[in-house]
């Protein structure tokens, strides 16, 4: 009895894990339709338009047109002064800084974008984690830092600054991208050779 129970369990949970990540992508993607289906739908509504999906269409079209928009010389200006305008509002301006530099860490489109990823000895020695190094520095005296974002599994908009010496982080071999996916699976998605060598200790008579 007891192995027809874990049978049908083993069997169960099969079906869920399989099932989890469809379920979970196609409501993200609803998700999407629906942010940007609605507020264009709303206003369709006022003047007795309604088609399923048009709202859809023009949310795409208008941040397409915004990209190319904002690709050329004036659009560059005229979005220059808008961000120097939010940033005289008070409450706006730190919401809005946040979501931007979080928005460019992954988009890597300025310069706070992550440069490359690396191992470091973290939370305590003995216990590796994946930091991704924002920027660089020294402290004139020819010692030199990484500047390291270390993110929390399994959502890496959210972690830890820190600056160590160089020499205490390992190249990972990885780029931002494996590094990302790393920590968003929880290293179900590592690779499978590690640069990390520890040492060994002796073993007990």
């Amino acid at each position: 009895m007891n192995k027809i129970l874990q049978s049908l369990q083993r069997t169960f949970l099969a079906g869920l894990f399989t099932a989890a990540p469809i379920a979970l992508t196609i409501y993200i993607i609803g998700l999407i339709f629906r942010v940007l289906d609605k507020p264009t739908a709303t206003f369709l509504k006022r003047y007795d338009i309604e088609f399923p999906g048009l709202g859809i269409i023009i949310s795409i079209i208008f941040v397409f047109l915004l990209g190319i928009i904002i690709t050329n010389v004036l659009g560059r200006k005229l979005f220059s002064w808008g961000e120097k305008f939010l940033a005289s509002l008070p409450i706006v301006n730190p919401i809005y800084n946040t979501v931007k530099q979080i928005t460019n860490a992954f988009s890597g489109s300025s310069s706070r974008a992550f440069r490359k990823v690396v191992y470091i000895e973290y939370p305590r020695h003995g216990l590796w984690t994946i930091a991704f190094v924002t920027a660089e520095s020294n402290n004139g005296q020819g010692q030199e830092f990484y500047h390291l974002f270390v993110p929390t599994t399994p959502n890496p908009t959210s972690g830890f600054y820190l600056v160590i010496p160089r020499e205490d982080a390992i190249e990972s071999q990885l780029n931002v991208e494996q590094g990302l996916k790393t920590v968003i699976s929880g290293g179900a998605l590592a690779n499978q050779k590690t640069p990390i060598i520890t040492e060994r200790l002796p073993k007990p008579n």
